[in-house]
């Protein structure tokens, strides 16, 4: 028996499948972030921490003199945070299941399964100071590209993404990663007849990615050792308990991400985001 408890919960064979069926299918289609940054993992759930291969002098831990002083550094890691997200299902869906039941009410994983891959996403994005985490589009706020609400002029954005990419020597294949309402107004947008996400498609080597973590949009370079993504334990779903009507689930997740190189990605930002963002950063200083 393992930590997530499984063996004690009172669900079936068949129910487990559907249950991760169902989270399996969420998460495929709301990750963005592991379609375009390097993945390492997964590592298990006794993986703490990443080695960042540098260090800090600290205190020696003796008062030897001179020659013999006894000299410490301690060695600086990325911790990984772990995510989980509960939910509860009915377990006469459970059972149904058990009978042959088709159409199951999986509702509330769906839920969860999208609430902790937003989670991953975003932190990975626009970071997760908490966790240590620095995101992509935190670090280069100051070199984000304004967009508007003339998706037709998307792909000028786009071009100029790119070409201060080639000018900062960052070769490509390249990637786009858009945000909800990026991806919705350019499918909406056409310009001569012609799709503008049609358009966007012919700039880029590598994959448009909708990413509903994502605020506004992400220009990156998918040439490797830029970004790295660290999993320990990967999506998994454990039993929290039960009584008459319904078991109580989890899914978790152990993660961290370590930005590498600031000058990959450039971030495409609403002007109304931008200017909101700057106030919290003044006062986070």
């Amino acid at each position: 028996m393992n930590h997530l408890l499984r063996e004690l919960a009172p669900i079936s064979t068949d129910a487990w499948q559907e249950i991760e069926k169902e989270s399996a299918r969420t998460l495929k289609t709301t990750l963005a972030a592991r379609r375009l940054v390097d993945f390492v993992g997964p590592q298990g759930w006794t993986a703490s921490a990443v080695g960042t291969g540098r260090s800090d002098g600290i205190a020696s831990p003796t008062d030897g003199p001179g020659a013999n002083k006894v000299r410490a550094r301690l060695r600086k890691v990325l911790p990984l945070v772990e995510l989980r997200v509960p939910f509860e299902m009915s377990l006469a869906d459970l059972n149904d299941i058990e009978r042959g039941a088709k159409d199951p009410d999986t509702d509330a994983v769906i839920a969860a399964a999208r609430a902790i891959a937003i989670a991953e996403d975003r932190a990975v994005f626009h970071g997760y100071p908490a966790a240590g985490i620095q995101g992509i589009c935190e670090a280069q706020t100051k070199e984000g590209i304004h967009i508007g609400d003339d998706y037709e002029l998307f792909p000028e954005v786009v071009t100029t993404a790119l070409n201060r990419l080639r000018d900062e020597g960052v070769d490509g294949p390249y990637a786009i990663a858009l945000g909800a309402e990026c991806y919705k107004g350019l499918t909406e947008t056409t310009h001569g007849g012609y799709p503008v996400m049609e358009h966007i498609r012919h700039l880029v080597e590598g994959p448009l990615v909708w990413a509903p973590g994502l605020d506004g949009s992400l220009v990156l370079s998918m040439r490797g050792d830029d970004f790295q993504l660290t999993v320990g334990e990967d999506f998994s779903i454990g039993y929290l308990g039960h009584d008459n009507d319904k078991v109580r689930l989890y899914i978790e997740e152990t993660f961290t991400f370590w930005l590498l190189s600031q000058e990959a990605a450039i971030p495409l930002v609403h002007r109304a985001s931008a200017e909101a963002a700057e106030p919290r950063r003044e006062a986070a200083e």
